[in-house]
C-alpha cells in the first residue's frame, strides 16, 4: 500500500530504525538503571526473535492490517463507515479505539493462562530496554495481527488511522522500554498523556502486584481510568528486580530458550 508516495513498509522500517537508534543511543548517554546481563547476548536473542516474526508473518500473514482497513473501507464494512464522520474525527476515533483494544488485549494476555504462555517470553527478560520491545513470540505477534484485523473489520477503521497507530505503537513500544533516565517533573508530565519509560518499567517487576499494572504501550488513560496503574515501583527503579521471579538466570537471553519458553512446563 502506498501512502505519501512511498511505500508503507518502508515508512514503518524507516520511523522504526530512526527511534531505535535514538533510545539506543539515549541509553547509553544516559542510562536509568544498572544492567545485570551481557549485552551482546541479549540483544542477539532479541533482534533474531524478531527476524523470526518477520519471517513467519510473511509467511503465515501477508496481509496487513492497513490493507485490511482498504478494503473494509471500500466495502463500506464497519462502524466508523456507517456513521459516515467527517474524515480528521473518523481517524481520531479509530486510532484512540484501537489504543484501548492493545490495552485491553495486554490485559487479557495476563489473565488467559495460554496467552499468558506466550506473553512470558517478553517478561522473561531480566532488563529492560529499547531492544525489549522486540521481545514477542511470533505466535502472540500473530495471534496480535488477527486481533487488530477484527477490531479494525468491525470499527471500519480508516487506513490512515491504521498506518497512524501502527507507526505510532511502535514508536511508543521503543521509546517506554528504554533505560532512559528522565528528570521527575519531565516524567510527571509526560505520564499524563503517554506511557513513560518509568511508567513501564514499573510492569517489568518480578513483584506480580506490579508486573499486573501499566498494561498501556502509548496512551497512559487506560491504566488510571480501570485502576490498574502504579506509580512507582516498591524497591524503585534502580533496586527493582526485572523479569520472572522463577527464571532469574542467564537461560532467558539464549535464543533458543526463550523461543520454546511457551512450551514448557514449570
Amino acid at each position: 500500500m502506498m501512502l505519501f508516495g512511498l511505500d508503507e513498509n518502508s515508512l514503518r522500517l524507516g520511523a522504526f530504525a530512526g527511534v531505535f537508534v535514538v533510545m539506543a543511543l539515549a541509553e547509553w548517554l544516559m542510562p536509568k538503571k544498572k544492567r545485570t546481563q551481557p549485552i551482546a547476548r541479549r540483544w542477539l536473542t532479541n533482534w533474531g526473535i524478531i527476524v523470526a516474526d518477520a519471517v513467519i508473518i510473511r509467511l503465515v500473514m501477508p496481509i496487513l492490517p492497513v490493507a485490511v482497513a482498504f478494503y473494509a473501507t471500500s466495502n463500506n464494512w464497519g462502524l466508523l463507515n456507517w456513521l459516515a464522520l467527517p474524515d480528521w474525527l473518523a481517524v481520531l476515533v479509530g486510532f484512540i479505539i484501537l489504543d484501548f483494544a492493545i490495552w485491553l488485549q495486554h490485559l487479557l494476555s495476563h489473565k488467559i493462562p495460554i496467552l499468558w504462555r506466550l506473553h512470558q517470553v517478553h517478561h522473561a527478560d531480566r532488563d529492560i530496554d529499547v531492544s525489549t520491545a522486540l521481545r514477542f513470540h511470533p505466535i502472540e505477534i500473530l495471534l496480535s495481527l488477527f486481533y487488530k484485523m477484527a477490531w479494525i473489520l468491525v470499527l471500519g477503521t480508516p487506513a490512515m488511522a491504521v498506518f497512524l497507530f501502527e507507526a505510532i505503537l511502535n514508536g511508543a513500544a521503543l521509546f517506554n522500554h528504554a533505560n532512559v533516565r528522565f528528570s521527575a517533573k519531565l516524567d510527571a508530565v509526560l505520564r499524563l498523556l503517554i506511557v513513560t519509560p518509568d511508567m513501564h518499567r514499573v510492569h517489568h517487576s518480578v513483584i506480580p502486584q506490579e508486573t499486573n499494572s501499566n498494561y498501556g504501550f502509548n496512551l497512559s488513560v487506560w491504566d488510571r481510568w480501570f485502576g490498574t496503574y502504579i506509580a512507582q515501583p516498591k524497591k524503585g527503579h534502580e533496586e527493582m528486580t526485572i523479569g520472572l521471579s522463577h527464571y532469574q538466570s542467564d537461560k532467558p537471553s539464549r535464543f533458543s530458550w526463550a523461543m520454546l519458553l511457551p512450551f514448557r512446563n514449570r
